[in-house]
């Protein structure tokens, strides 16, 4: 039989062949592969290492994680937590599981038997499970734990869980984060002229931060979401994920491989939005810019005092002072009503009778009485999970039944030497009252260069028109109804100058004055107007806070 002239050649052909039917074969995990946690060097990583399976310390102790990880330290996807005897194996039959020391099944693929021939671990983060014709059995991109990685699909119908939160996308196109499978506390959706002929959306965060919503009846995606470090980093890692605060954040990373994570986006900036955040009769404020988690008054005490986030508990049960029942007035602060929630009622009434009703009543336990003009108050009954947020800018009054006598905490929010912040506040009010009128007023006049820092005309390295399409954008965004501002897409088309800018609307104050005549006189006739819009607002304000600083401040 003849040589081949090109043995060389056919060698090539046969591994390039393997190659396409393995597209990373340094990645594939065979039969009978095991990890386990003990191993510390252990790890299963993606051709370009920058994904690896292995176990990680986990936050309790003696505890460890079996994950997917990013660079080796960040979990973008877990099977569960095991002791220092647990390990991660792919079986013979073709499942992956996860064992502790006595070898209890902690989790499993369920793949056993469905022709799972190997393992892979891609440079994308997904882990999957093929058959012998490379086709996916099972993937951690379908099964979701509270991750999501740049390109990963996420349709409706998957769930990402931390705890007692999960996050979803609706059929309908909304974006939701829950409590307990039912509470919703964040919503998010699209246009309705769009949610009303969605088929079957889906999720994917791109590598330049925006979040983009698929659908067979949406051209191109919609966006849905921006980070803050939109566009920045040609080399940046970006993953969202649902935190165990029941957060949802954008998290991004300046290197692939090692750099510090830093939060870029968050569903709800104040975390004391966050329902059941303090737990059952938690009550969530601020300490400067940090949230902290106190019981409603001493009448209560702690759940567990290393985790103040696990609620409180009466000191004495109501069932146990039969007519010594009181009410514990708490203002500034709302206690979450739900109107899904079969144990809460709301009615209309007054402070005084939202908190007597409730006081007689046998089965109502806490009342909130909103001061928001809708004139409800909401009655709380057994059963309830009680939850609440106090700051001086909530409108609510609510009410507790205790055993008496209260035992108030100390003051939770305004103490006597807020005041001088708060006048602060007001001139900060005032200042940028005045920037954004002299600039609607100039740019009414077409004088636009003239609220600009004249350096950047002179810096021949400023693009001038970008400069001025920011600053005509800025006051549409600034607009007093929010029918007139423009999303966060349309406000980068605009910036970009892919968006013609249209003027926008005059505010009130600016049609108070006329324009005719010479700039010396429109000048003159602008700074009168603005002094004394400004000097009435002043007063307005500040008789407003001394109402509210009389009603904050104990009394003596």
């Amino acid at each position: 039989m003849a040589k081949s002239p090109y043995p060389n050649l056919i060698l090539l052909l046969l591994l390039l062949l393997l190659l396409l039917r393995f597209p990373f074969s340094s990645s594939t995990i065979p039969l009978g592969s095991v990890l386990y946690a003990s191993g510390s060097n252990q790890s299963w990583s993606s051709p370009n290492f920058t994904f690896s399976v292995s176990f990680l310390p986990s936050s309790s102790p003696n505890s460890f994680l079996a994950a997917v990880s990013f660079a080796g330290k960040i979990p973008t996807w877990s099977a569960g937590s095991v002791d220092s005897q647990g390990s991660l194996r792919l079986s013979s039959s073709g499942s992956l599981r996860l064992t502790n020391g006595s070898n209890a099944t902690v989790w499993d693929s369920g793949t056993d038997g469905l022709g799972v021939v190997l393992a892979s671990i891609e440079d994308s983060g997904n882990l999957r499970l093929l058959d012998n014709q490379s086709n996916p059995v099972w993937s951690s991109f379908d099964h979701p734990t509270d991750t999501i990685v740049q390109l990963q699909n996420f349709t409706a119908g998957k769930v990402l869980r931390s705890g007692n939160y999960s996050f979803q996308l609706e059929r309908r196109g909304n974006l939701t984060l829950k409590w307990n499978n039912s509470t919703t506390y964040w919503s998010q959706g699209l246009n309705s002229s769009f949610s009303s002929n969605l088929s079957s959306p889906s999720l994917a965060l791109q590598t330049n931060g925006v979040v983009l919503m698929f659908d067979s009846t949406l051209s191109g995606g919609t966006e849905t979401i921006y980070s803050d470090d939109y566009g920045e980093g040609s080399n940046t890692f970006r993953f969202l994920k649902l935190d165990d605060d029941g957060n949802l954040r954008i998290y991004s990373s300046a290197s692939r491989n090692s750099g510090p994570l830093s939060p870029h986006w968050s569903a709800l900036a104040n975390q004391c939005l966050v329902y059941g955040y303090c737990g059952n009769f938690g009550i969530c404020s601020y300490n400067d810019t940090t949230p902290v988690c106190l019981c409603p008054s001493r009448n209560f005490d702690l759940v567990d005092v290393s985790d103040r986030r696990k609620g409180c508990k009466r000191k004495v049960e109501l069932n146990d002072c039969a007519g010594n029942a009181t009410m514990l007035d708490l203002g500034n602060t709302r206690l979450v009503t739900d109107s899904s929630d079969p144990n809460s009622e709301v009615f209309f009434a007054g402070s005084s009778p939202c908190r007597s009703n409730c006081l007689v009543s046998t089965t109502c336990l806490a009342s909130v009485s909103l001061s928001d003009g809708s004139g409800n108050c909401w009655q709380k009954q057994r059963g309830s999970f009680f939850t609440g947020y106090q700051s001086s800018s909530v409108p609510s009054t609510s009410y507790v039944k205790v055993c008496g006598p209260v035992l108030p905490n100390q003051p939770l929010v305004g103490t006597k030497g807020d005041g001088n912040n708060s006048k602060v506040h007001l001139w900060i009010v005032a200042v940028a009252l005045v920037g954004g009128l002299l600039g609607l007023a100039l740019v009414e006049v077409g004088n636009t260069e003239a609220i600009l820092d004249k350096r950047l005309g002179e810096d021949q390295t400023v693009d001038m028109e970008q400069v001025k399409r920011m600053v005509q954008t800025s006051f549409w965004c600034t607009q007093e109804q929010p029918l007139q501002r423009p999303t966060m897409g349309k406000v980068v088309q605009m910036i970009e100058g892919i968006t013609a800018i249209n003027k926008p609307p005059r505010p009130k104050t600016l049609n108070e004055v006329s324009f005719s005549g010479s700039s010396g006189s429109t000048s003159h006739a602008l700074s009168w107007l603005l002094l004394v819009r400004l000097d009435h607002l002043l007063r307005l304000q500040q008789g407003r806070f001394r109402q509210w600083e009389s009603r904050r401040l104990p009394q003596r």
